[in-house]
């Protein structure tokens, strides 16, 4: 049996903003077992454990597996890299949508520069909005909307508003044009709220990895899964499950993983939703990939934390 835990550092092309946390690289975790990968990279400001603590865990958990024992490990990235790695995968046969541009950054610059990121026959895009002033947003948004009218968006609000704040945002906004609006508040009864009183379509995210209460409206259209944050691959199949008897959109969003989580990711969506665009368009954010050009991790890029042959 082979085990081993490796440690990666991948610069971003940018500093990026998670939760108010300022980030200049990704920092994560591959596991192997036998011949098999998982990637163990909690997502500052989203993921309620740290690296440290995830590494912590993935080594007894490891480590007990030398023993014969059986340690089921507890914090949601370690569950889902160890799910990976034990996972049979079965090759991607079937292209997936192409995955839809990330819009992320401050309006005026997006307002100036926005083709950088889109081309004339997108027609989906996810902008993240309740970062900056309201009507600085709501701008970028009517431009992007005027300029390219075959545009739909989603916009991803990270539980960012207050009731009232989400509330004045979609009165300005055509139901319409918007694909779904992700987590516009962090508690249900305020999304409900904002939900029945503009029309406003919405998609559950954050609140899913919270293990927060909710339960289907008519507005509700998609569950956005994100399973660095929501742990086993057993959680997440229990939410496609779920999604699938309401008849809701799936989408598998990525946490900023390397190109090994990432293409893991892409498998689940072609199994779990293959109609719908993933939300994955995070690799260009990173400076490298982990992966060689066959696809297999490249050793010389990782740090050895452990290794039993």
């Amino acid at each position: 049996m082979t085990l081993a835990l490796y440690r990666y550092r991948i610069e971003f092309t940018q500093p990026l903003t998670f939760h108010g946390r300022v980030e200049t690289a990704r920092q994560g975790l591959l596991v192997k077992m036998n011949d098999g990968w998982g990637e163990i990279a909690p997502l500052p400001g989203f993921s309620r454990e740290t690296l440290q603590e995830a590494q912590e865990q993935a080594l007894v958990c490891l480590k007990a597996q030398v023993r014969g024992e059986e340690v089921t490990a507890t914090l949601p990235s370690v569950q889902f890299g160890l799910s990976c790695a034990r996972h049979q995968w079965q090759p991607l046969n079937t292209p997936l949508p192409e995955p839809y541009p990330l819009i992320q950054g401050a309006p005026h610059d997006l307002l100036k520069n926005w083709k950088v990121w889109l081309h004339e026959t997108a027609n989906k895009a996810k902008l993240k909005v309740a970062r900056y002033p309201m009507r600085d947003e709501l701008a970028l948004i009517r431009l992007l909307l005027d300029r390219l009218p075959n545009l739909k968006l989603v916009l991803d609000a990270n539980q960012g508003w207050t009731r009232e704040e989400a509330w004045a945002f979609c009165q300005h906004l055509d139901p319409a044009r918007i694909d779904y609006l992700e987590d516009p508040c962090a508690d249900f009864n305020d999304i409900r709220f904002v939900a029945s009183h503009t029309g406003m379509p919405i998609a559950l995210d954050e609140l899913l990895a919270q293990g927060k209460p909710w339960e289907p409206i008519p507005q509700l259209k998609a569950l956005v899964l994100k399973p660095t944050l929501l742990g086993s691959l057993c959680r997440c199949e229990a939410l496609v499950a779920r999604a699938k008897e309401l008849n809701l959109k799936i989408i598998v969003s990525s946490s900023f993983e390397s190109g090994v989580g990432l293409s893991q990711l892409a498998k689940l969506a072609s199994e779990w939703d293959p109609q719908q665009p993933p939300g994955l368009d995070t690799r260009r954010w990173l400076r490298h990939d982990l992966l060689t050009a066959e696809g297999e991790p490249d050793l010389q890029q990782l740090e050895c934390l452990w290794q039993h042959d």
